[in-house]
């Protein structure tokens, strides 16, 4: 689409900031305008639709705009129900990528117990969730009370965080490592290569895989999007009045 705003600015209030587009709110497909209650996000939500296009005229996606989209899932798909996505965020903990260990070749499979073996232990330490390793393809069934204190720990999240995780559970095959992203316990640039051992390490035998290695960036971004995405939502929030700053944007919707 084309980019017809010039200038956006944030308007505060009780629910939350606004993004407005030449005074018009930006509004999410279902036609709710979008609120973000964190300042930080939605500076750079804000900033997001003034990259975008790059002037009036200029062409524009919505690819541009990830940070939106996260928060338009957060308000509009996960709010209302929250316990949808919960439950499937703790369905990964059933099948955590982390508890399925390779039976050989032995360097792999102890490349896999040094990179993994010490998120099973951070789990168990800060979650209270200590899960079972497994080799080979056979069923890992886990301690149903683990499983709970996962379930606990995604539950404790509010919908943006819920957004991220939902990004970045998937991305990585691993509930322990999207909720040690969110923790701030895993850094954002170590956990692509964790998502991606077995890979990694296939290439480094047989040769490296267009396909597969751009498959990889895209998850990287993914993680790197829900990590930023976390952080930015976890920054200050700030209920004060419009500070009347043209700050740049662009709309979902265009109609005020």
């Amino acid at each position: 689409m084309k980019r017809f705003w010039t200038t956006v600015r944030l308007d505060p209030g009780p629910e939350g900031h606004a993004v407005r587009l030449d005074d018009r709110p930006l509004r999410l497909p279902g036609g709710a305008v979008l609120r973000v209650g964190p300042a930080t996000l939605a500076a750079a939500i804000a900033g997001e639709w003034q990259a975008a296009g790059g002037a009036p005229g200029g062409e524009m996606s919505f690819a541009d705009t990830p940070l939106t989209r996260l928060a338009g899932t957060a308000q509009e798909r996960i709010a209302p129900d929250p316990g949808a996505t919960v439950d499937a965020l703790a369905r990964y903990g059933e099948t955590d990528l982390l508890c399925y260990r390779a039976e050989a070749p032995a360097p792999l499979v102890r490349r896999q117990h040094a990179a993994w073996q010490p998120w099973l232990d951070w789990a168990a330490r800060s979650l209270d969730a200590p899960l079972r390793v497994g080799s080979g393809i056979a069923a890992v069934h886990q301690p149903p009370s683990s499983l709970a204190a996962l379930r606990r720990a995604v539950a404790r999240r509010d919908a943006l965080a819920l957004a991220a995780l939902g990004l970045a559970v998937p991305a990585l095959g691993s509930l322990v490592l999207g909720l040690a992203l969110a923790d701030g316990a895993l850094d954002p640039a170590a956990a692509p290569a964790l998502g991606a051992l077995d890979e990694l390490y296939q290439a480094e035998q047989w040769g490296e895989d267009a396909a597969a290695a751009a498959r990889r960036a895209a998850v990287a971004a993914d993680i790197a999007l829900a990590a930023r995405f976390l952080a930015l939502a976890g920054g200050p929030r700030d209920g004060g009045g419009d500070t009347g700053a043209d700050i740049g944007g662009g709309p979902w919707q265009r109609n005020g």
